[in-house]
């Protein structure tokens, strides 16, 4: 069972018309934004196939990405590696998601958050919805316009630091990223405040005291 709209339609039937799913990407890995973004469908034009980004092949999530943005409104938020580095990856989170939903074009009636935790300071009401990117079309449209934009800048900053494989592993833990922080060092994308980041460099710094 895919998501659907169930969730949306209950928030129609209150009289509430603009809902939008937010959902981010990037909590994980050891280097790069950690990226949100929020959606308002078009009830009369929601893409087939929609579901979990991670359930989907990069073609599927393309495609699919492609139709979100051509038929919905859509809003997108990061927050940098620095501010990961001092505010904490969840509070990161949560900043890029209010940051996609204040891209958005017109201020939403309601919101649908994946995850258990709403962030503070939100415009509008918002419901936390757990494994939301399973369970509503909105989250799960989010999820993939989220992740086809940060694999986007992980491609892009691997151009300019090879051979961390970035642009397969997408910043995340992998072997050979891991591998290749001991052999290459620390980039300025790395998250100084994630331990094998952090264990690298106070490796770095009892060796040259």
């Amino acid at each position: 069972m895919g998501p659907d709209f169930a969730f949306e339609e209950a928030l129609h039937a209150r009289g509430l018309t603009r809902i939008a799913g937010v959902d981010e990407v990037g909590r994980g890995p050891l280097a790069g934004p950690v990226v949100a973004a929020a959606v308002v469908l078009n009830p009369a034009a929601i893409p087939q196939g929609l579901n979990d980004s991670k359930k989907l092949t990069l073609k599927q999530r393309e495609t699919l990405c492609d139709l979100v943005r051509a038929s919905a409104e859509v809003g997108i938020g990061e927050a940098s590696v620095e501010e990961i580095d001092e505010i904490n990856i969840l509070q990161a989170s949560h900043l890029a998601m209010r940051r996609a939903v204040a891209a958005l074009p017109h201020r939403p009636d309601h919101l649908l958050v994946d995850g258990n935790r709403l962030p503070r300071d939100l415009p509008c009401p918002a419901t936390p919805v757990i494994k939301g990117d399973a369970r509503s079309h909105s989250i799960a449209a989010a999820s993939i316009v989220a992740k086809i934009w940060r694999d986007r800048i992980m491609w892009d900053l691997a151009q300019h630091y090879p051979g961390y494989g970035w642009e397969t592993n997408m910043g995340y833990p992998s072997k050979s990223h891991r591998s290749a922080l001991q052999n290459l060092g620390v980039t300025p994308h790395h998250r100084r405040s994630f331990k094998p980041v952090h264990n690298i460099l106070y490796q770095d710094k009892n060796v040259t005291d």
